[in-house]
């Protein structure tokens, strides 16, 4: 075989090569998120739309130009550690965190893998950033300000009910952020002059003890701090308040979506839709540690004016005319 057959030969199997070799380089290149999640799929199915809407708005098409490895713990936190080092073991792009429950093992996980937090009520006293305008390592995303609306939650409950004197508040002491709300809820409850019933619910065996204790200790209304255990049964959770008689303020939509009474918060899915863009961004060649933690931009106050109903309260047009939406 002379020299001009073999450079033929080999021209024709580059031909036929170079498709198949582009569309491997291609398939490659196409980045891979890791969304590490506390509670189930269908628990924060909006969150997790908005974050995916999010992603279609900069043009991606997930399963082509982008792919989501989604890990979920189902509502048991001590999965959480192995489902971040799994996603780290992926050696995926970006570390999605839908609250500061993922984020720690997630930081545990990797110090150079970049993680995108969909939101933290308290992202520097968490120890995740060194500051919100430079974050400094390889954790940004969103701040949610959970701690200073928890007085807030409480001067609503008061504003609707006037006799208001006890109140059960339903937390997890291993939340982060959650002393903090504690201590706002508290500086509002002095003002208020309401005394305070702290129930701590760690996994969901506690939902019904606590309920119990609450109606034991003649609580006039239940507030439901940020809580995974709580999420996962939120539809048991809005029975038992019902049940019970007791208006129950949430800190997030979904609640209110199974019939719960109230939710005044930070609107999280727009957090979640906003979070596409950190993930967009570091994708891109930006670094976490040059990203600003960025702070809400939109709240809300729902009111299901059913469940208000099942338990006999009206509400008072001055809050009514503050809801941004009243469920009927």
């Amino acid at each position: 075989m002379n020299r001009k057959t073999v450079i033929v030969v080999w021209l024709v199997v580059l031909a036929f090569a170079s498709p198949h070799l582009a569309e491997a380089q291609q398939a490659k290149k196409v980045p891979r998120v890791g969304f590490l999640g506390t509670a189930s799929p269908s628990a924060v199915s909006a969150r997790v739309e908005a974050f995916r809407q999010g992603l279609r708005e900069l043009g991606y098409v997930e399963g082509k130009s982008i792919l989501i490895e989604y890990r979920w713990a189902e509502g048991k936190l001590d999965r959480m550690p192995d489902l971040a080092a799994e996603l780290v073991r992926l050696k995926v792009d970006v570390i999605m965190t839908p609250g500061p429950a993922a984020t720690r093992p997630a930081k545990e996980a990797t110090s150079t893998i970049p993680i995108v937090m969909g939101f933290d009520n308290d992202p520097i006293g968490n120890g995740f950033v060194a500051s919100l305008a430079r974050p400094g390592g390889n954790i940004t995303g969103l701040s949610s300000l959970a701690p200073e609306i928890s007085g807030k939650q409480l001067e609503l409950l008061k504003e609707i009910v006037p006799r208001l004197s006890h109140v059960a508040v339903l937390g997890n002491s291993t939340t982060p952020g959650n002393a903090q709300a504690l201590k706002e809820i508290e500086l509002a409850a002095g003002a208020l002059k309401v005394q305070l019933q702290y129930l701590d619910v760690l996994a969901t065996k506690d939902i019904e003890t606590a309920f119990r204790a609450a109606s034991e200790g003649r609580a006039d209304a239940v507030l439901a701090l940020q809580n995974t255990v709580l999420l996962s049964q939120r539809r048991h959770v809005v029975e038992l308040a019902v049940k019970m008689h007791l208006p129950a303020i949430y800190y997030t939509i979904e609640y209110v979506e199974e019939g719960g009474f109230m939710t005044y918060s930070v609107n999280v899915t727009d957090l979640f839709r906003r979070a596409a863009t950190y993930v967009d961004k570091i994708l891109k060649g930006a670094k976490p540690a040059d990203l600003p933690v960025e702070q809400p931009t939109k709240f809300e106050l729902i009111i299901n004016l059913k469940a208000a109903k099942q338990i006999g309260l009206t509400i008072p047009p001055t809050v009514l005319f503050q809801a941004d939406k009243v469920l009927k």
